[in-house]
């Protein structure tokens, strides 16, 4: 790496050296693996099933391989916050185990019943949990999501959502609980809210991403409340085939994943009712970025 890279600072040499080595030379068949997903809130696990490659045929920021089998996707809101700490190191590649971290999750992907954290300290120091930082803005989108997953469930997050509708100008009409004929909320512009422009909102508050058969209900429900546009909030996200139809969706419906609610009700939190404040307190902070030379 000095030999490669002479002008670079030592310590950012060596957090390069301990993901590469470990990715080239300790890694094993059948390890386990987690990649924390970047536009919905899961994590994907998978076993590594062959040894380092290097594939010049691959993009040039894709050419350094293993092979994966791919095994599941789990929500973030299932794995315990000390297991998300872990995850959400800023080293793109970092060995997982404290607190008997590998035991824990073979038994989450196993359905087998939880084991507890064993609180244990580790001495090895290169690539592993003990010795990266930790994204801490990751941490508080994962307590955020947490808190309003136990708080907000059901029709609690269909008036979230309304709420923050109105933060940003729009009057609205929420539907009671029960059937809604494919829509959980109306919102129009102007005084009256006759203006455009008028959405029809479907509202789902589980765990299970949402497919393009239920985005295209929405189409079919906007012609039937005369609303020009459609918006889609899914805590949680969306599958690839909806991904894959974003495109042609574009000037017709948006699509709202978990971080994209949250990111609006941060934009607008100081505008929400104060009850609705006050059942989900958040308050704004300053933390220091890394920097890009791994200095902290």
């Amino acid at each position: 790496m000095e030999a490669t890279y002479p002008d670079a600072k030592r310590k950012t040499l060596l957090n390069w050296a301990s993901q590469i080595w470990p990715f080239i030379r300790e890694m094993r068949p059948g390890d386990l693996v987690a990649l924390p997903l970047k536009q919905r809130p899961f994590i994907a696990f998978g076993r590594t099933t062959g040894g380092y490659r290097y594939r010049p045929d691959l993009p040039a920021d894709a050419q350094h391989t293993r092979p994966v089998e791919w095994i599941t996707e789990v929500p973030r809101s299932k794995l315990d916050q000390d297991l998300l700490y872990s995850l959400g190191a800023f080293m793109t590649v970092c060995r997982v185990q404290r607190n008997n971290a590998e035991e824990r999750i073979r038994a989450l992907l196993e359905g087998r019943t939880p084991v507890p954290p064993l609180v244990e300290q580790s001495d090895e120091e290169d690539a592993t949990d003990e010795s990266v930082e930790a994204d801490l803005e990751e941490i508080a989108r994962d307590q955020i999501r947490r808190y309003i997953s136990a708080r907000f469930k059901g029709h609690r997050l269909t008036d979230l959502v309304a709420a923050v509708l109105v933060a940003q100008g729009f009057k609205v009409r929420v539907a009671p609980e029960g059937p809604d004929g494919g829509v959980d909320i109306l919102a129009g512009g102007g005084q009256l809210g006759f203006d455009q422009p008028r959405i029809a909102v479907q509202v789902k508050s589980g765990d299970a991403p949402v497919d393009i058969k239920e985005v295209r209900e929405l189409q079919g429900a906007m012609k039937n409340f005369q609303a020009s546009q459609g918006l889609f909030v899914s805590w949680g996200g969306f599958k690839s085939s909806v991904e894959k139809d974003a495109a042609r969706l574009f000037f017709e419906i948006r699509l709202w994943g978990p971080d994209d609610l949250l990111r609006e009700i941060m934009t607008h939190y100081e505008k929400l009712p104060d009850d609705l404040q006050a059942e989900l307190p958040l308050k704004r902070i300053w933390a220091l970025v890394p920097s890009s030379e791994g200095e902290s």
